[in-house]
């Protein structure tokens, strides 16, 4: 039998990077999975027997309230639910605007308190589910120039916490922290160097395994963190990050 055969499995930005990911590894393990994106283009070219995608603002409560009653009443409550929509756009402060900032904490942050409120009350009801959070690397360490993001990633294992807490012991909530990831969002971030193959290759040499990770390997974390082989886990933040941000460096001493 499949990991996941016949659960519902809610994820949010499904269309493209480790949303996609996830989503795929759901699916080949037999859940329902409906998906929630705002790229039509990125939902459309995704077409699975057991997938249905909804355009969505997850930062919206109504719009987010809509989505779950309309998932809900075509493949029952939602079991796990994967908050993974997010945006990185750079900014020091005082470069940030206050609407960039608001977008920002929007979209990666209050996403993820709309949308665990609109699924809790059917898993406490049924006494069971799992919130995975995607978070980043960047909730521990941090770039220069992403403040926002960093600020929203970093306040999403507070709410991890809250959650895990507040809902224990029948409903479990983590979350997962990737390093460096070859998503659209990431390609999409190279191109705006002059030299977008060294800012890979750079990229590559700051993990200790020297590559970037993919959204499969992420996706199969997440579905791991979800399963009931992780059921001791909970209210913890998982890095999946080739290592990054471990090693001091410095000069090599030989005795």
């Amino acid at each position: 039998m499949k990991e996941f055969e016949g659960k519902h499995v809610v994820v949010t930005g499904a269309a493209k990077g480790i949303g996609r990911g996830a989503t795929e590894v759901f699916l080949r393990e037999g859940a329902f999975v409906t998906g929630l994106d705002l790229d039509q283009d990125a939902m459309d070219a995704m077409e699975h027997e057991n997938l249905v995608m909804y355009t969505c603002d997850v930062s919206d409560s109504q719009s987010v309230n809509q989505v779950i009653k309309r998932a809900s009443d075509k493949f029952g409550k939602a079991e796990v639910l994967v908050n993974n929509a997010g945006i990185n756009p750079y900014g020091t402060v005082t470069e940030t605007s206050e609407e960039l900032w608001d977008k920002v904490l929007n979209t990666n942050l209050k996403s993820a308190f709309l949308m665990s409120k609109a699924v809790l009350p059917a898993m406490v009801e049924a006494q069971s589910g799992v919130i995975v959070n995607v978070s980043s690397v960047q909730a521990f360490i941090t770039q220069d120039q992403v403040a926002a993001y960093t600020t929203s990633k970093t306040a999403m294992l507070g709410l991890t916490r809250s959650i895990a807490v507040d809902y224990a012991p029948h409903i479990r909530c983590v979350a997962v922290c990737p390093g460096t990831i070859d998503t659209p969002m990431l390609r999409s971030a190279f191109q705006e160097s002059p030299d977008p193959q060294a800012v890979l290759e750079e990229c590559i040499d700051m993990h200790l395994v020297k590559k970037i990770g993919t959204p499969a390997e992420v996706g199969e974390f997440i579905a791991y963190l979800a399963s009931d082989k992780a059921s001791f886990m909970t209210g913890q933040a998982f890095r999946i990050d080739g290592g990054l941000g471990i090693a001091i460096g410095g000069s090599k001493q030989k005795s």
